[in-house]
């Protein structure tokens, strides 16, 4: 399997957005229940303006996260430009009887997230400072975490569909996911794990222009119970950077899989909904 993504800077250390967009190109092949092996880097650096050690700042904190998944840098290319932008691409290996895709989730499963949501509303907050440091520390050891500790787990359970939670947000990929499976997705607003601080922040307004396009984008697609807050709305709209997996899998697994996953270290694992029989695509927020 072979994917790419890169993207310009959401935090100001170097070094930590190198690893954020390492662990954020990771993440697919993660999702596909497989494991990376080599990567190229993709890099967009300006000619003037800023010293070189930036770049190599960004780079070595890709390479830092690359190592820690067990791949090998191995080459890369870098082009002129006046906003910076880095990425990977990752070629990664997996069994073809055990690809997890975000098709095939089923009536009666259960859906299962391993993040906390709130990135982008976090630093968006953080640009305007208006977010603690504290608060901006836990979003950001969240976004460096790789998935890998929760793909392996879930090796061991039957997966019936799986997508990481990126640029859509949870709502926006909760749709492709139901929309491809010829399902309906139920959340529970009060189910979903948030990052410290990232709802009083929605409350107060810090939302990003990700939120009203997948707001747009989802239109007629998805249905939003009266009682649900509106900062828990923005929240599952938000565009996440390096988030989580959503995973639906049988009923009966689902909270075994939760408790390996706590024990393995992602505390923030939980159940956050079910799939219906309605075949009408469509997302349900209550």
């Amino acid at each position: 399997m072979s994917t790419v993504d890169f993207f310009t800077p959401i935090v100001d250390d170097p070094y930590t957005f190198g690893a954020v967009a390492a662990a954020n190109a990771l993440s697919d092949v993660y999702a596909m229940g497989g494991r990376p092996l080599t990567v190229l880097n993709i890099a967009c650096f300006p000619q003037s303006g800023l010293p070189l050690w930036v770049l190599g700042e960004i780079l070595a904190g890709g390479a830092a996260k690359v190592a820690e998944a067990g791949a090998l840098v191995v080459g890369g290319h870098t082009v002129i430009d006046e906003e910076i932008k880095y990425g990977m691409a990752v070629t990664g290996l997996v069994h073809p009887g055990r690809i997890t895709r975000n098709v095939g989730a089923r009536p009666g499963d259960r859906l299962v997230l391993t993040k906390a949501l709130g990135t982008g509303i976090v630093t968006t907050a953080t640009k305007h400072e208006r977010a603690d440091a504290a608060v901006l520390e836990a979003a950001v050891a969240s976004m460096c975490a790789l998935n890998a500790a929760a793909a392996a787990v879930m090796a061991g359970y039957e997966i019936h569909a799986c997508t990481d939670v990126t640029g859509f947000g949870l709502l926006g990929h909760a749709y492709e996911m139901a929309s491809a499976s010829g399902v309906r997705l139920h959340l529970k607003a009060a189910a979903l794990p948030i990052l410290p601080g990232a709802r009083e922040l929605a409350a107060g307004g810090e939302l990003t222009g990700g939120c009203q396009r997948n707001r747009r984008y989802l239109e007629g697609r998805l249905v939003v119970a009266p009682g649900v807050a509106a900062d828990l709305l923005e929240i599952a709209l938000d565009p996440q950077t390096s988030g989580g997996l959503l995973a639906a899998l049988p009923a009966v697994d689902a909270y075994r899989l939760i408790e390996e996953l706590r024990a393995s270290g992602i505390a923030s694992a939980a159940v956050v909904g079910e799939v219906s029989a309605p075949a009408d695509g469509t997302v349900v927020l209550d």
